[in-house]
């Protein structure tokens, strides 16, 4: 996180790299609970190692693009991080690294928020209610991640379980799951403030956002409508509409009244390809960077995550929003006054000719070496045009049109794009349409076109009643002894 001291905490049951294994044996030096939450520092020490779990947003970033019509995979070639392009054609399995580190993140950061309240006891002090109303936040947003790409999952709460708990430990129904996403959020509303003290900090109106969205996932359409129109009218953190979209994605516009619950990044620490998850940076950004590019603006990347002909068609004429989100890169260099002197590679990993120009490495905005891996640019997880779309989609599938158009053209007026009159399911298409010009490229069009059930409709390879999920990684049964089962399907 960005003005707040990093620590690494320690080793966890679940550890958060791809290389290691399920289980580990904490090294000698690791601090226990006999002689750790003794003071308040130690607790401040111990709410950043949960937040530092958050950074591997990258994951969402390629998974909730790749797996749908907005991008393909790309890279240097097929077998250049094979998961992803398995995941591209829906042909993934048991066997991938990539969902296997969405597992392993989460649970880590689950566990680091339990072992907080294993020890919330020990000691009080001034600020202890704000510590571990971040720590249920967190808890809140680790489940809704595992439960959206997996379904039912072990639901441990307030403690940490051993090794030879795990395969007595079942993967609890996502209702349940859901019912403590729920709860832990609406205990982060009543004492999170409504504007932080700190860069980086969650505020209540971050957890009435994703509190909204976990309703809205679940098609708790009247719930989500009330809690997404109070955070829209009562508006606790004097959030707005950036002004000018094309540059809302620059690292000079961050932490803006747009965002609303955002992920920090830095560029001044490095890291390496053998540990992504460990990174400082946002390790997408150079990721999704123009491969061997020798020109103005941007900087060379690895051409990950690139857009689809079929996004770039989808805007409507006239929409900024196209050109602000999927870089054209030939009509881009042929735009320019050296265009003879400006070159870029192709990875045989797949090429479209667009890049993702939300997440992209620029000139001027990289990090320390390597800067691929050193992107200062956050991660919005939502933004105010997000509550906004969410807003409406949910006012309108409550029977309450007028309110969803209110919010939906609130988000079109941005861009000068004509106010939606429409009405029924047509102004819920029209919601859902406003959703990928708004959103692409930033990780939700998978996840949206699943709980929409447009996902068989518009993705190919999508098998209905298989893909809705992905696979529970098969390493992490073996583990746990056999006795969670699959998913259908895998």
């Amino acid at each position: 996180m960005k003005n707040i001291t990093k620590w690494f905490l320690f080793m966890t049951l679940w550890m958060a790299t791809a290389c290691d294994s399920l289980l580990n044996i904490d090294p000698e030096f690791t601090q226990d609970a006999e002689n750790f939450f003794n003071t308040k520092e130690d607790f401040d020490r111990a709410i950043i190692g949960v937040y530092d779990m958050m950074q591997p947003a990258y994951l969402n970033i390629w998974i909730g693009e790749i797996a749908s019509d907005n991008s393909i995979a790309g890279g240097e070639s097929v077998n250049d991080t094979r998961g992803l392009h398995e995941i591209e054609n829906m042909t993934h399995g048991g066997v991938n690294q990539e969902l296997r580190a969405v597992m392993r993140v989460n649970y880590t950061g689950i566990s680091r928020a339990n072992y907080i309240f294993e020890n919330q006891d020990k000691i009080d002090f001034e600020g202890k209610d704000l510590i571990l109303a971040e720590a249920k936040f967190m808890r809140a947003y680790f489940y809704f991640n595992l439960v959206t790409y997996f379904g039912d999952m072990p639901l441990v709460v307030d403690r940490r379980i051993s090794i030879n708990e795990i395969p007595s430990t079942p993967r609890a129904p996502r209702a349940e799951i859901y019912a403590q996403i729920e709860s832990d959020l609406q205990e982060a509303v009543d004492v999170l403030p409504a504007t932080a003290s700190e860069v980086g900090r969650l505020t209540s109106g971050a957890a009435m956002a994703l509190l909204g969205k976990a309703l809205l996932y679940q098609q708790k359409f009247a719930e989500a409508s009330t809690v997404l129109g109070n955070l829209i009218d009562s508006n606790p953190g004097g959030y707005a509409l950036f002004d000018d979209y094309t540059t809302l994605f620059y690292a000079a516009n961050q932490n803006i009244s747009e965002d609303v619950f955002t992920v920090q990044f830095s560029g001044l620490q490095g890291g390496d390809y053998g540990c992504l998850i460990c990174l400082n940076g946002n390790a997408a950004v150079g990721f999704q960077g123009i491969r061997q590019y020798t020109g103005p603006f941007y900087a060379d990347g690895n051409a990950y995550n690139l857009p689809t002909q079929d996004l770039y068609d989808a805007f409507a004429e006239g929409d900024i929003r196209r050109d602000a989100s999927v870089l054209n890169l030939d009509e881009f260099i042929a735009a320019q006054p050296n265009a003879d002197e400006i070159t870029y590679g192709i990875g045989a990993g797949g090429h479209t000719g667009f890049f993702n120009n939300k997440y992209i490495k620029r000139q001027g905005e990289v990090g320390l070496p390597d800067d691929d891996l050193t992107s200062p640019l956050n991660y919005r997880v939502i933004r105010w045009a997000d509550v906004l779309l969410m807003a409406a989609e949910a006012f309108q599938q409550a029977g309450n049109d007028d309110r969803a158009r209110i919010e939906l053209n609130k988000v079109r007026a941005r861009v000068d794009m004509p106010a939606i009159t429409s009405s029924g399911d047509a102004l819920y298409q029209a919601i859902l349409e406003e959703r990928r010009f708004e959103l692409s490229g930033e990780g939700y069009r998978f996840f949206d076109l699943v709980r929409t059930g447009q996902a068989a409709d518009r993705i190919d390879g999508f098998v209905v009643g298989k893909n809705e999920l992905f696979p529970i990684p098969q390493v992490e049964i073996d583990l746990a002894g056999g006795n969670w089962s699959q998913n259908p399907g895998y």
